[in-house]
């Protein structure tokens, strides 16, 4: 068998393959990476500086990271040669116990999926979290049991290498242009996100947004549950005055006080709302709800609060990587908004900034690739600096943000192009606000 990208996924899948009693051989197209010893410790063969069609030849198996194309000429060879083809997030659906409850959108995943483990952590359910985010669902088919509920956030890379993945409950939060770059246009970027409901059946939920006419419109066998954001719904989920409730033909029943969310963002309280339809399927009560939403103030590098300088407040939001995340970000403040822009641009128009902008925002620093683009979108409405690198963007921002405006990273765009990823890029401008407010804003 034979593994594809020595990222983090494919190294799971690897060593869960061998800990089966395979033989694997994991092929990177790296010259070297950092986990090659241990592997090999473990009993993995490790190819590396390309994926040679001599290696893949007559595999039975064939496992993808998700940082691997699926019309790269290797996976492409193997299929050619009647291998099966499948992502690592198949792979372990494979062999896990539990119950799967999968998560997938182009913005807010993560925080949705953090929010609902810890939905079920307070109903006293045996939980784990992973998948794009944190721990691989392959690091954790050892732990699981028939009682375990694996909550899965799922990105297209990984779900369009799926065959017999079938959640017990999926989400599906929104649809907006993202990674183009790699799907080759927007109905097949669509089509992976859409596999998620490929297997479900009438035991199965499909947790929809009825306000998403992409999401809205697709064909499922479960028996589906509405969320709502602009509470368009009679029956379904939605915010109604103080409370998250569930609307049904009987009436309206509270579920979760609005009170209690502390996340900043309009579109944040969309993905609780979408959270609280999940936890309700899979029989969580309000109580246990609402406990696991008191003290959860969000992710790292999401809409995170970093500091302030004076009345100038600083918020990371540098897993914004694309335009309509970054929108929203914007949106989610009144006023005075300096967003830093930019990075490796991936897909999307960034001209659906600037009605944003004209209403929330004061300025806007540009960087990286994207540099020109931003400003080429955004100029017509707010003025546009260009900064060179983090900590020159950060000054900048700053500058134009002063008396009481807010310096907000929300790049629109990946981070390849300065940074190793998005984390790296969200801490290098925590690091500069830091020296900023040592140095009482002046360098």
């Amino acid at each position: 068998m034979v593994v594809l990208g020595a990222a983090r996924s494919g190294i799971a899948a690897a060593e869960l393959l061998v800990r089966r009693g395979a033989r694997v051989t994991l092929s990177e197209m790296r010259p070297q990476f950092e986990d090659a010893g241990r592997l090999r410790a473990s009993g993995v063969d490790i190819e590396t500086g390309g994926h040679s069609e001599e290696t893949l030849r007559g595999s039975e198996l064939i496992v993808t990271s998700p940082g691997v194309p699926l019309e790269h000429s290797a996976v492409v060879t193997a299929r050619a040669q009647g291998g099966e083809v499948i992502g690592e997030l198949e792979l372990a659906s494979r062999w896990i116990k539990g119950r799967m409850i999968a998560v997938t959108g182009t913005k807010g995943k993560s925080t949705t999926t953090t929010l609902i483990g810890r939905m079920l952590e307070a109903a006293g359910r045996p939980v784990l979290v992973g998948g794009n985010i944190g721990v691989p669902l392959s690091a954790q088919v050892d732990a699981s049991t028939a009682e375990t509920v694996h909550v899965v956030e799922a990105s297209s890379f990984q779900l369009e290498t799926t065959s017999r993945f079938k959640p017990w409950i999926s989400l599906w939060l929104n649809v907006a242009d993202d990674h183009l770059d790699r799907h080759p246009d927007m109905p097949a970027y669509v089509a992976a996100k859409a596999r998620i409901l490929a297997n479900q059946d009438a035991e199965d939920v499909a947790v929809l947004n009825a306000d998403d006419p992409v999401v809205a419109s697709q064909r499922t066998a479960a028996r589906r549950v509405w969320f709502s954001p602009c509470a368009s719904v009679d029956e379904g989920f939605v915010v109604d005055g103080a409370w998250i409730v569930r609307r049904t033909a009987a009436g309206r029943e509270p579920m979760v006080p609005t009170a209690a969310v502390e996340l900043a963002g309009r579109h944040m309280l969309d993905n609780v709302t979408a959270a609280v339809a999940v936890g309700w399927s899979a029989g969580v009560s309000s109580e246990a709800m609402t406990q696991a939403l008191r003290g959860f103030r969000g992710l790292e590098h999401v809409m995170e609060p970093v500091g302030r300088l004076g009345d100038v407040r600083f918020v990371n939001d540098s897993k914004a990587t694309n335009v309509e995340a970054a929108r929203r970000s914007i949106e989610s403040f009144p006023a005075g908004v300096v967003a830093i822009v930019g990075g490796r641009f991936k897909s999307g128009d960034l001209r659906e900034l600037a009605p944003a902008l004209a209403v929330h925002g004061r300025a806007v620093v540009a960087i990286g690739e994207a540099a020109a683009l931003v400003s080429e979108a955004v100029r017509s409405v707010v003025p546009v600096i260009t900064a060179g690198n983090m900590r020159e963007a950060v000054e900048q921002a700053y500058r134009q943000a002063r008396p009481d405006g807010v310096v907000l990273l929300a790049p629109a765009c990946a981070s390849f192009d300065w940074f190793r990823d998005y984390a790296e890029r969200g801490r290098a401008f925590k690091r500069e606000v830091e020296a900023l407010q040592r140095m009482g804003g002046e360098r």
